[in-house]
């Protein structure tokens, strides 16, 4: 049986992998065909995505088909995210979690007590306004699921709530890196804080912040992104709880909940890739034969990332439906839009106002 489902991924994973190369054809077409520059003024995440999003509502995907990309979306990601771990050293992780954390409980804070605010004023229910909550501050999607069964949830409100994550994330992912670099004037630290703390998904900011480094030339910003979402995913583990016992007082019965079900335990891999990374610095030293084996495999481990990473920004791509998202209705994306919109600002007022006291 398990052999038979792991069939069935195949044809998924390999369409995802092929907008992968097609995308990176393309870019190189118009970076080096169209431009005659070493380097397209698009990058090959945004293509892949907008490429997605283009032929998954053109034609609709089969249901084999789904689960591959499914399979793309949640386990090839994570995989990518991992292997993202290896550009970094074990200082450079602490170094940047530490600057990161101060930021990650502002931005939440305040997109909490927005939402307070604005349901006054647009009214949604109460159950939609703690998930398009949870999902903008902490950890999108995976967030929203983990809390619905807690506060009793409709199926539909889900949606909702995920179909805000979508939009808004995807439209920062694609914006924010251009946004970042106009406005932070190459300072890779701010602009990586930035997009941690700013885009919701933890696949929407490894995407963004490797289109940073694709369009910028800027590792440094993809390192500073993708562990301050890794922090910031690990704030699951405080409010999840947190949200089902707010939204559950007064009641007898509260839902039981499992912290070891909702910690992302890709972070544990990433943290493990830093350490290889850091062990493997120590042995193979340039005077080492070894050292030159040792370039290689991180190589191939960046190229890997790169890869799984613009395959699940292809799957995401095919797998939005854009007719769904007209058809849901406006109060639920207004709440969603300026939640968006505020942890972004949030953002940048943060690191303006405290940084300085960080570095």
């Amino acid at each position: 049986m398990e052999f038979q489902n792991s069939i069935k991924i195949i044809p998924g994973v390999i369409l995802a992998l092929v907008f992968c190369l097609f995308s990176q054809g393309i870019n190189n077409l118009i970076g080096i065909e169209l431009f005659g520059t070493p380097k397209s003024p698009i990058s090959t995440v945004m293509i892949a995505i907008l490429l997605g999003i283009i032929m998954g509502n053109a034609f609709t995907p089969r249901p084999g088909m789904m689960l591959g990309l499914d399979f793309t979306q949640k386990y090839i990601l994570k995989l990518g995210i991992i292997f993202l771990g290896i550009r970094l050293s074990f200082d450079e992780f602490l170094k940047f979690g530490t600057i990161a954390i101060p930021l990650i409980i502002v931005c939440i804070l305040s997109v909490l007590i927005l939402i307070k605010l604005l349901i006054k004023k647009v009214p949604i229910s109460s159950k939609m306004s703690y998930l398009i909550a949870i999902g903008t501050s902490v950890c999108g999607a995976t967030a929203i699921v983990a809390t619905a069964p807690l506060i009793n949830a409709k199926k539909t409100e889900v949606a909702y709530a995920i179909a805000n994550i979508t939009l808004f994330g995807v439209i920062a992912m694609l914006v924010y890196p251009y946004f970042a670099q106009w406005y932070f004037y190459d300072d890779s630290l701010k602009a990586g804080l930035f997009l941690g703390t700013a885009i919701h998904e933890t696949s929407q900011v490894a995407a963004a912040g490797l289109i940073y480094d694709q369009q910028f030339n800027s590792p440094e910003t993809l390192n500073v992104a993708t562990v301050t979402k890794l922090i910031r995913n690990t704030f699951l583990v405080i409010m999840i709880p947190l949200f089902a016992v707010l939204y559950n007082r007064g009641e007898k019965k509260e839902k039981n909940y499992s912290i070891l079900n909702i910690f992302p335990y890709f972070v544990i891999g990433f943290i493990g890739m830093i350490i290889v990374r850091n062990i493997g610095d120590q042995l193979f030293t340039v005077e080492n034969n070894n050292f030159h084996i040792w370039k290689n495999f991180i190589s191939y481990i960046k190229t890997m990332a790169t890869v799984f990473l613009t395959m699940s920004m292809a799957a995401v791509g095919i797998s939005i439906n854009l007719n769904e998202l007209k058809s849901m209705g406006y109060k639920p994306f207004v709440v969603g839009f300026i939640a968006a919109i505020t942890v972004g600002i949030v953002s940048i007022i943060s690191m303006e106002t405290f940084l300085k006291y960080f570095i």
